[in-house]
């Protein structure tokens, strides 16, 4: 029943103190426990916040009676929350200066199995991905799959870089996070309430927030979940990204922590490349050229793993005996276009290759139906890193 009590009023104060815990945290700290200063009187909690403090009041029966019917709520929707003084609190967030009182997690897997045994890596940038944006995350998600031991994904759940990284750790097998700045029971944006949902059903994945159930998607929100995906992760990448945006804030709240940032180089006039740039030259951020080079800073080991096919062989693979041979070989001649030259757009692959159009348009076609390329709302191509592994 202590440890129950102590839970609710965590839970109270987390909700309380949500925007300022470094208030709540002190005054835990102060009286040795969370249950501890709902008994004291009014009297002593001015005396620590101040006789004309906002949250004068806040701290009553009620705060816990509504924590009660929070802690309820969660147990049936299959979600839980963590309390700072609690075993399952990771203990990477509790370095953090404004680390939140408390977690409300959805998962199958229990908290110390979910922050033990596994190095965090936040994945994280533009909502705006670019085709070599999309294709460098999944790259450095599949890398860091072919290591040992293998790493936990952190992101956002966001449109763009951030449900890129959590669809490569799923089908690369790696246990991956979403922070989210919404309760457990909202999911944004709804078009990814399935990929939500296989999360929180798959061993070592979660759903994770600081906000309680009924949180609306707020923007502010959105800022301020990014010092815990910081704060959850031993080091930050940043795929893309302009030169202000949330991803920015949070390699600077990870530099902050003093933890790794990595971010990827692109093009000089690129906008959706001019953060990673200045966080390179500001020195904040480690260049990325390479997947080595981040499994070199981390200090972890590649697996050994057969060579990936070749082109061909994959082709045949899928094609052999439904394609001629020449149509094979024409296939092979687009990908390798499209490697040289990401971006390129379907026109250009058949002045490229000397094919007509309308037959390199129908070869593209065939090979985005089968996942070996994708083509943007205007026709711009790059390869599928994921089916070439």
């Amino acid at each position: 029943m202590g440890n129950y009590a102590e839970k609710i009023s965590l839970c109270a104060m987390s909700k309380i103190f949500g925007f300022e815990p470094k208030i709540g945290l002190a005054m835990i700290a102060r009286t040795g426990s969370a249950a501890e200063i709902f008994r004291l009187s009014t009297k002593d909690i001015d005396g620590m916040l101040g006789p004309h403090s906002r949250y004068r009041g806040a701290i009553c029966s009620k705060a816990l009676d509504d924590a009660g019917a929070i802690l309820e709520s969660l147990s049936k929707s299959g979600a839980r929350f963590t309390g700072w003084t609690e075993n399952g609190y990771p203990q990477l967030l509790k370095e953090c200066p404004d680390a939140p009182i408390g977690l409300y997690a959805k998962s199958c897997t229990q908290d110390r199995e979910l922050w033990s045994g596994r190095m965090p890596v936040a994945v994280v940038g533009t909502r705006d991905i670019s085709p070599y944006g999309r294709e460098w995350c999944e790259r450095i998600v599949h890398a860091l799959a072919r290591t040992s031991p293998k790493p936990l994904i952190i992101s956002g759940l966001a449109i763009g870089t951030d449900i890129c990284a959590h669809k490569a750790a799923l089908e690369a097998g790696l246990p991956t996070i979403a922070v989210m700045a919404t309760g457990t029971d909202t999911i944004y944006p709804y078009r990814h309430r399935q990929i939500a949902e296989k999360m929180s059903g798959t061993q070592g994945c979660a759903l994770v927030t600081d906000y309680p159930p009924g949180t609306a998607p707020l923007p502010v929100n959105f800022l301020r979940r990014n010092r815990i995906i910081a704060g959850l992760s031993h080091a930050t990448i940043l795929v893309e990204s302009k030169i202000k945006g949330g991803g920015m804030m949070t390699c600077r709240l990870a530099f902050s922590y003093d933890r790794d940032v990595y971010a990827l180089p692109g093009r000089a006039d690129d906008l959706r490349s001019q953060g990673c740039n200045h966080l390179i030259r500001a020195r904040i951020a480690e260049p990325l050229t390479s997947e080595e080079d981040i499994i070199d800073s981390l200090g972890l080991l590649t697996t050994g793993r057969k060579s990936p096919p070749s082109d061909m062989e994959l082709l045949f693979e899928e094609y052999g005996g439904k394609e001629t041979d020449e149509t094979i070989c024409r296939m092979a001649e687009i990908l390798s276009a499209i490697r040289g030259s990401r971006g390129i757009t379907v026109e250009e692959l058949g002045r490229t290759i000397g094919l007509p159009y309308g037959r390199a348009a129908h070869l593209a076609g065939l090979l985005e139906t089968d996942g070996f390329i994708y083509c943007d709302l205007l026709r711009r191509c790059s390869l599928v890193s994921a089916r070439f592994r």
